[in-house]
Protein backbone atom coordinates (compact mmCIF):
# COMPACT_ATOMS: atom_id res chain seq x y z
CA UNK A 1 0.00 0.00 0.00
CA UNK A 2 2.62 2.28 0.68
CA UNK A 3 4.79 1.84 -2.16
CA UNK A 4 1.02 2.40 -4.46
CA UNK A 5 1.18 6.06 -2.70
CA UNK A 6 4.50 6.31 -3.68
CA UNK A 7 3.63 5.97 -7.28
CA UNK A 8 0.78 7.80 -7.39
CA UNK A 9 2.96 11.05 -5.84
CA UNK A 10 5.17 10.44 -8.45
CA UNK A 11 2.28 10.22 -10.95
CA UNK A 12 1.24 13.36 -9.74
CA UNK A 13 4.38 14.85 -9.37
CA UNK A 14 5.20 14.34 -13.51
CA UNK A 15 2.07 15.89 -14.00
CA UNK A 16 2.34 18.44 -12.43
CA UNK A 17 5.60 19.40 -14.44
CA UNK A 18 4.13 18.08 -17.37
CA UNK A 19 1.55 20.81 -16.46
CA UNK A 20 3.30 23.54 -16.03
CA UNK A 21 3.73 26.81 -18.07
CA UNK A 22 7.09 27.12 -19.72
CA UNK A 23 9.06 30.22 -18.66
CA UNK A 24 8.48 32.90 -20.88
CA UNK A 25 11.77 33.80 -22.69
CA UNK A 26 10.48 37.62 -23.11
CA UNK A 27 9.70 40.17 -20.55
CA UNK A 28 7.37 42.62 -21.40
CA UNK A 29 8.12 46.50 -21.41
CA UNK A 30 5.10 49.00 -21.18
CA UNK A 31 5.27 52.43 -21.56
CA UNK A 32 2.43 54.02 -20.44
CA UNK A 33 0.76 57.58 -18.74
CA UNK A 34 -1.69 56.94 -15.73
CA UNK A 35 -3.56 59.72 -14.41
CA UNK A 36 -7.36 57.93 -14.42
CA UNK A 37 -8.65 61.11 -16.20
CA UNK A 38 -7.32 63.15 -13.49
CA UNK A 39 -7.36 66.95 -14.34
CA UNK A 40 -4.32 69.27 -14.29
CA UNK A 41 -3.77 70.46 -10.72
CA UNK A 42 -5.19 67.43 -8.92
CA UNK A 43 -3.61 66.09 -5.51
CA UNK A 44 -3.94 62.40 -6.34
CA UNK A 45 -0.65 61.04 -6.89
CA UNK A 46 -0.52 58.25 -9.83
CA UNK A 47 2.40 56.66 -11.65
CA UNK A 48 3.14 57.35 -15.17
CA UNK A 49 6.70 55.90 -17.61
CA UNK A 50 8.32 52.50 -17.42
CA UNK A 51 6.39 49.70 -16.28
CA UNK A 52 6.92 45.99 -16.48
CA UNK A 53 4.76 42.45 -16.50
CA UNK A 54 5.04 40.97 -13.36
CA UNK A 55 2.99 37.58 -12.55
CA UNK A 56 -0.90 37.46 -13.41
CA UNK A 57 -2.12 40.97 -14.87
CA UNK A 58 0.39 43.12 -13.11
CA UNK A 59 3.25 45.66 -13.48
CA UNK A 60 5.56 47.38 -11.74
CA UNK A 61 6.60 50.91 -12.18
CA UNK A 62 10.96 51.61 -12.27
CA UNK A 63 12.84 54.58 -13.35
CA UNK A 64 11.54 57.97 -13.58
CA UNK A 65 7.54 58.89 -12.36
CA UNK A 66 6.67 60.90 -16.09
CA UNK A 67 4.06 61.58 -17.61
CA UNK A 68 5.49 61.21 -21.28
CA UNK A 69 7.34 58.92 -22.14
CA UNK A 70 6.34 57.27 -25.43
CA UNK A 71 8.91 54.72 -26.38
CA UNK A 72 12.04 52.78 -25.41
CA UNK A 73 14.95 50.84 -26.60
CA UNK A 74 17.15 48.53 -24.86
CA UNK A 75 20.87 47.90 -25.49
CA UNK A 76 20.56 44.16 -26.58
CA UNK A 77 24.51 43.63 -25.19
CA UNK A 78 23.37 45.39 -21.54
CA UNK A 79 19.75 45.14 -20.21
CA UNK A 80 20.54 47.92 -17.72
CA UNK A 81 21.29 50.47 -20.79
CA UNK A 82 18.30 52.06 -21.55
CA UNK A 83 17.28 54.73 -24.01
CA UNK A 84 13.74 56.53 -23.51
CA UNK A 85 12.15 58.81 -25.99
CA UNK A 86 10.34 61.42 -23.95
CA UNK A 87 9.07 65.10 -23.96
CA UNK A 88 12.37 66.64 -23.03
CA UNK A 89 14.68 64.64 -25.38
CA UNK A 90 16.49 60.97 -24.86
CA UNK A 91 16.89 59.99 -21.17
CA UNK A 92 19.42 57.20 -21.18
CA UNK A 93 20.01 54.97 -17.97
CA UNK A 94 23.05 52.66 -17.57
CA UNK A 95 21.80 51.22 -14.22
CA UNK A 96 18.00 49.58 -15.32
CA UNK A 97 16.44 52.73 -14.60
CA UNK A 98 17.71 53.80 -11.25
CA UNK A 99 19.27 57.19 -12.62
CA UNK A 100 18.72 59.16 -15.52
CA UNK A 101 20.08 61.83 -17.55
CA UNK A 102 19.13 63.60 -20.65
CA UNK A 103 20.80 62.67 -23.34
CA UNK A 104 19.99 65.38 -25.93
CA UNK A 105 20.09 69.14 -26.48
CA UNK A 106 17.68 71.70 -25.65
CA UNK A 107 16.73 71.93 -29.38
CA UNK A 108 16.08 68.52 -29.81
CA UNK A 109 12.95 67.50 -27.98
CA UNK A 110 9.80 65.44 -28.24
CA UNK A 111 11.47 62.62 -29.78
CA UNK A 112 8.80 59.90 -31.21
CA UNK A 113 10.65 57.42 -31.32
CA UNK A 114 14.13 55.24 -30.65
CA UNK A 115 16.04 52.14 -31.79
CA UNK A 116 19.23 50.55 -31.39
CA UNK A 117 21.08 48.74 -34.14
CA UNK A 118 21.08 45.68 -32.81
CA UNK A 119 24.27 44.88 -34.86
CA UNK A 120 26.31 47.91 -33.81
CA UNK A 121 24.09 48.82 -30.26
CA UNK A 122 26.30 51.99 -30.05
CA UNK A 123 24.27 53.46 -32.18
CA UNK A 124 20.83 54.48 -31.59
CA UNK A 125 18.42 56.28 -34.14
CA UNK A 126 16.11 58.53 -33.33
CA UNK A 127 12.62 59.95 -34.81
CA UNK A 128 11.95 63.97 -34.04
CA UNK A 129 9.46 65.73 -35.08
CA UNK A 130 11.52 67.96 -37.53
CA UNK A 131 13.87 65.03 -38.51
CA UNK A 132 16.37 62.04 -37.63
CA UNK A 133 19.49 62.29 -35.39
CA UNK A 134 21.42 59.27 -35.00
CA UNK A 135 24.18 58.73 -31.95
CA UNK A 136 27.06 56.10 -32.33
CA UNK A 137 28.40 56.75 -29.28
CA UNK A 138 25.79 55.36 -26.85
CA UNK A 139 23.91 58.46 -26.51
CA UNK A 140 26.68 61.02 -25.50
CA UNK A 141 26.00 62.64 -28.83
CA UNK A 142 23.19 63.38 -31.27
CA UNK A 143 23.97 64.93 -34.41
CA UNK A 144 21.30 65.30 -37.38
CA UNK A 145 21.82 62.67 -39.98
CA UNK A 146 18.82 64.31 -42.58
CA UNK A 147 20.58 64.49 -46.08
CA UNK A 148 17.71 63.25 -48.36
CA UNK A 149 15.13 64.59 -46.29
CA UNK A 150 12.83 67.04 -47.72
CA UNK A 151 12.74 70.33 -46.04
CA UNK A 152 8.86 70.22 -45.58
CA UNK A 153 7.57 67.16 -44.58
CA UNK A 154 10.37 65.53 -42.19
CA UNK A 155 8.58 64.67 -39.50
CA UNK A 156 9.42 61.32 -38.20
CA UNK A 157 6.77 59.17 -36.36
CA UNK A 158 8.68 55.81 -36.44
CA UNK A 159 12.31 54.72 -36.84
CA UNK A 160 13.57 51.15 -37.23
CA UNK A 161 16.68 48.91 -38.20
CA UNK A 162 16.82 46.33 -40.22
CA UNK A 163 17.42 42.79 -38.05
CA UNK A 164 19.94 41.62 -41.48
CA UNK A 165 21.98 44.28 -42.24
CA UNK A 166 23.59 47.25 -39.67
CA UNK A 167 23.42 50.75 -40.87
CA UNK A 168 19.98 49.73 -42.91
CA UNK A 169 16.84 51.99 -41.19
CA UNK A 170 13.30 52.72 -42.40
CA UNK A 171 11.90 55.55 -41.12
CA UNK A 172 8.04 56.93 -40.92
CA UNK A 173 7.45 60.59 -41.61
CA UNK A 174 4.79 62.63 -42.54
CA UNK A 175 5.19 62.50 -46.61
CA UNK A 176 6.21 59.15 -46.68
CA UNK A 177 8.92 56.09 -45.88
CA UNK A 178 12.20 56.62 -46.28
CA UNK A 179 15.27 54.28 -46.43
CA UNK A 180 19.09 54.69 -45.48
CA UNK A 181 21.53 51.80 -46.44
CA UNK A 182 24.77 54.00 -45.36
CA UNK A 183 23.72 54.20 -41.03
CA UNK A 184 21.80 57.70 -41.94
CA UNK A 185 24.21 59.50 -44.49
CA UNK A 186 21.95 59.70 -46.83
CA UNK A 187 18.05 58.65 -47.23
CA UNK A 188 15.91 58.52 -50.02
CA UNK A 189 11.77 58.26 -50.45
CA UNK A 190 10.69 54.58 -50.95
CA UNK A 191 7.08 55.30 -50.72
CA UNK A 192 5.08 58.66 -50.63
CA UNK A 193 2.43 59.66 -48.71
CA UNK A 194 0.06 62.48 -48.05
CA UNK A 195 -0.16 62.15 -44.03
CA UNK A 196 1.92 60.48 -41.46
CA UNK A 197 3.33 57.22 -41.78
CA UNK A 198 2.94 55.68 -38.23
CA UNK A 199 4.57 52.88 -37.91
CA UNK A 200 6.99 50.15 -39.84
CA UNK A 201 7.80 46.72 -38.30
CA UNK A 202 10.17 44.18 -39.47
CA UNK A 203 8.72 39.73 -39.67
CA UNK A 204 10.31 38.22 -37.00
CA UNK A 205 10.00 35.19 -39.74
CA UNK A 206 10.68 36.87 -43.46
CA UNK A 207 13.34 39.58 -43.38
CA UNK A 208 12.18 41.06 -46.71
CA UNK A 209 8.73 41.63 -45.26
CA UNK A 210 7.89 44.47 -43.64
CA UNK A 211 4.74 46.42 -42.89
CA UNK A 212 3.72 49.86 -42.36
CA UNK A 213 0.33 51.77 -41.31
CA UNK A 214 -0.64 55.10 -41.90
CA UNK A 215 -2.54 57.68 -40.65
CA UNK A 216 -5.32 57.61 -43.98
CA UNK A 217 -3.28 55.50 -46.61
CA UNK A 218 -4.31 52.48 -45.05
CA UNK A 219 -1.85 49.46 -44.53
CA UNK A 220 1.70 48.59 -46.25
CA UNK A 221 3.25 46.01 -46.99
CA UNK A 222 6.91 45.68 -48.86
CA UNK A 223 8.21 42.07 -49.75
CA UNK A 224 11.50 43.13 -51.28
CA UNK A 225 12.90 44.78 -47.78
CA UNK A 226 11.12 47.93 -48.11
CA UNK A 227 12.25 48.83 -51.41
CA UNK A 228 8.81 48.90 -53.21
CA UNK A 229 5.31 49.33 -51.19
CA UNK A 230 1.81 48.25 -51.86
CA UNK A 231 -1.86 49.02 -50.00
CA UNK A 232 -3.23 45.39 -48.31
CA UNK A 233 -6.77 45.05 -49.83
CA UNK A 234 -9.95 44.98 -46.80
CA UNK A 235 -7.68 47.38 -45.02
CA UNK A 236 -10.25 50.62 -43.86
CA UNK A 237 -7.70 53.62 -44.75
CA UNK A 238 -10.05 56.56 -44.17
CA UNK A 239 -9.30 56.82 -40.80
CA UNK A 240 -5.94 56.55 -38.30
CA UNK A 241 -4.29 53.15 -38.00
CA UNK A 242 -1.86 53.49 -34.90
CA UNK A 243 0.51 50.19 -35.12
CA UNK A 244 0.97 46.98 -36.46
CA UNK A 245 1.89 43.68 -34.93
CA UNK A 246 3.58 40.60 -36.26
CA UNK A 247 2.67 37.13 -34.34
CA UNK A 248 5.81 35.18 -34.07
CA UNK A 249 4.37 31.96 -33.04
CA UNK A 250 2.84 31.98 -36.42
CA UNK A 251 4.00 34.19 -39.89
CA UNK A 252 0.71 34.71 -41.06
CA UNK A 253 -1.02 36.38 -38.08
CA UNK A 254 -0.83 40.33 -37.62
CA UNK A 255 -2.95 42.67 -35.82
CA UNK A 256 -3.54 46.08 -35.86
CA UNK A 257 -5.24 48.87 -33.52
CA UNK A 258 -6.90 51.69 -34.45
CA UNK A 259 -9.27 54.01 -32.65
CA UNK A 260 -11.80 54.19 -34.93
CA UNK A 261 -11.40 50.58 -36.33
CA UNK A 262 -10.39 48.94 -33.08
CA UNK A 263 -8.43 45.61 -33.70
CA UNK A 264 -8.04 44.29 -36.80
CA UNK A 265 -6.24 41.35 -37.45
CA UNK A 266 -5.43 38.89 -39.81
CA UNK A 267 -4.93 34.87 -40.24
CA UNK A 268 -3.43 34.40 -43.93
CA UNK A 269 -0.67 36.87 -43.98
CA UNK A 270 -3.33 39.47 -45.11
CA UNK A 271 -5.45 38.14 -47.76
CA UNK A 272 -8.40 38.70 -45.48
CA UNK A 273 -8.77 41.04 -42.46
CA UNK A 274 -11.47 40.96 -39.96
CA UNK A 275 -12.08 43.24 -37.20
CA UNK A 276 -12.08 41.58 -33.53
CA UNK A 277 -13.70 44.31 -31.13
CA UNK A 278 -16.29 41.77 -29.68
CA UNK A 279 -15.82 41.75 -25.58
CA UNK A 280 -13.70 45.54 -26.25
CA UNK A 281 -15.45 48.49 -24.41
CA UNK A 282 -18.39 50.03 -26.83
CA UNK A 283 -16.01 52.92 -27.59
CA UNK A 284 -12.70 50.72 -28.42
CA UNK A 285 -10.25 53.45 -28.89
CA UNK A 286 -6.88 51.29 -29.63
CA UNK A 287 -4.15 53.24 -29.15
CA UNK A 288 -1.33 50.47 -29.56
CA UNK A 289 -1.63 46.72 -29.96
CA UNK A 290 1.36 44.23 -29.35
CA UNK A 291 1.75 40.43 -29.54
CA UNK A 292 3.25 38.29 -26.77
CA UNK A 293 6.37 36.49 -28.84
CA UNK A 294 6.36 33.57 -26.72
CA UNK A 295 2.16 32.69 -26.53
CA UNK A 296 0.69 34.54 -29.37
CA UNK A 297 -1.78 36.75 -27.15
CA UNK A 298 -2.49 40.01 -28.30
CA UNK A 299 -2.41 43.07 -26.17
CA UNK A 300 -4.74 46.08 -26.68
CA UNK A 301 -4.26 49.23 -25.12
CA UNK A 302 -8.04 51.06 -24.34
CA UNK A 303 -7.51 54.77 -24.42
CA UNK A 304 -7.67 55.92 -20.97
CA UNK A 305 -9.67 52.81 -19.76
CA UNK A 306 -7.15 49.57 -19.75
CA UNK A 307 -4.95 47.14 -21.54
CA UNK A 308 -6.97 44.14 -22.64
CA UNK A 309 -5.44 40.59 -23.32
CA UNK A 310 -7.01 37.57 -25.56
CA UNK A 311 -5.58 34.47 -25.72
CA UNK A 312 -7.72 33.34 -29.02
CA UNK A 313 -5.95 36.28 -31.62
CA UNK A 314 -9.40 38.52 -30.85
CA UNK A 315 -11.92 36.47 -30.45
CA UNK A 316 -12.30 36.62 -26.75
CA UNK A 317 -10.63 39.75 -24.47
CA UNK A 318 -10.87 40.18 -20.54
CA UNK A 319 -9.39 43.18 -18.74
CA UNK A 320 -5.82 42.62 -17.56
CA UNK A 321 -4.75 45.71 -15.76
CA UNK A 322 -2.94 49.10 -16.31
CA UNK A 323 -6.69 50.71 -15.47
CA UNK A 324 -6.77 54.52 -16.40
CA UNK A 325 -3.99 54.45 -18.56
CA UNK A 326 -2.77 55.70 -22.51
CA UNK A 327 -0.41 52.88 -23.38
CA UNK A 328 2.22 54.35 -25.82
CA UNK A 329 4.37 51.01 -26.71
CA UNK A 330 4.54 47.84 -25.83
CA UNK A 331 8.27 46.67 -25.56
CA UNK A 332 9.57 42.43 -25.42
CA UNK A 333 12.83 42.13 -24.60
CA UNK A 334 14.79 38.59 -24.93
CA UNK A 335 15.38 37.26 -21.19
CA UNK A 336 18.82 36.42 -23.00
CA UNK A 337 19.54 40.13 -22.83
CA UNK A 338 18.49 40.00 -18.89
Amino acid sequence: MTKLKALFALLALLAGHACAAPAPKHNLFVVATINNNFVVGSKMVTLSGLFQRGPGDTYGHFGLNFPYIVSLAVDPREASVLYAASINGVLCSTDGGKTWRIGTSWDMTEPKDVFVDPHAPDHIYLALPDGIAVSRDRGATWPRREKGLPERGRYTQTIKVDRTRTGRVLAGCESGIYLTEDGAESWRRVFPTKTTVTDVRQSPHDAQLWLATTQNNGALVSRDGGLTWKKFDGVPSAEALYNVAFDTTNALRYAIGSWTYGVLTTEDGGRTWIDRNLGLPEEHCIFRVGIDPDTGRIYAAVYRDAVFTSDDFGRTWRKAGLEGSLVYNFIFVPQAAQ
